[in-house]
């Protein structure tokens, strides 16, 4: 099968906080051939950086919780367990986003930085690309509330250790897709994260209380 589409036609729907534009779309099948030109709306959105802050000293990492629209009609609730998050500018150095967001949601300084995934979050209908990373930091007094007045945030930074996080990722607890990527790939790497930045202080007390 060659990958191959043709845009017939694509018209701007919406121009507000959100774009969407109609398509008139046809692709190739894989038993041959061109699928009939198809409508399809897609959410245009550009690159979403996220960032696990992680204590690996104390072993402890930084998650927000704020309103989100897209949760209203959950039972569960409106105010959602997230990364740090924000859009990335015309040209901006993911790294550059996900420390300014830091400092914006967190007022927290990030350190070495590690890339867990690139991905899309929903590409059966937006456009967005989603680059996440884990950023060490030092959580000693960390936590409080954040976000900008003029995009009317209100943040609420929690710090948790490792284990709880992870814990509440694996019981649905956090609903949604960034901070349950980041904490799986932080139960994997944690270890390894740790003998990388920290001077191994942190194995000596577990020998200490074995």
């Amino acid at each position: 099968m060659t990958h191959r589409y043709k845009i017939h036609s694509r018209e701007r729907c919406h121009d507000g906080f959100l774009r969407l534009d109609r398509f008139q779309v046809s692709h190739a099948l894989y038993a041959g051939g061109m699928s009939p030109v198809l409508t399809r709306e897609c959410l245009l959105r550009g690159v979403a950086v996220g960032v696990l802050p992680y204590d690996p000293d104390r072993d402890q990492v930084l998650l927000v919780e704020q309103f989100r629209i897209g949760a209203v009609e959950d039972a569960r609730g409106a105010w959602i367990l997230e990364t740090i998050a924000g859009l990335a500018e015309a040209g901006e150095d993911p790294v550059d986003v996900a420390r300014r967001e830091s400092q914006e949601e967190a007022g927290v300084e990030l350190g070495e930085m590690e890339l867990v995934a690139d991905y899309l979050p929903s590409p059966g209908a937006c456009t967005e690309r989603a680059l996440l990373y884990c950023a060490r930091f030092d959580s000693d007094g960390a936590g409080g509330i954040y976000g900008l007045d003029e995009e009317h945030e209100d943040i609420r930074a929690e710090v948790y250790s490792a284990e709880e996080a992870i814990g509440m990722a694996a019981d649905r607890v956090i609903r949604s897709a960034m901070p349950v990527i980041a904490l799986q790939w932080l139960a994997l790497n944690r270890r390894r994260l740790r003998e990388a930045w920290t001077d191994g202080s942190w194995q000596e007390a577990l020998w200490e209380n074995d």
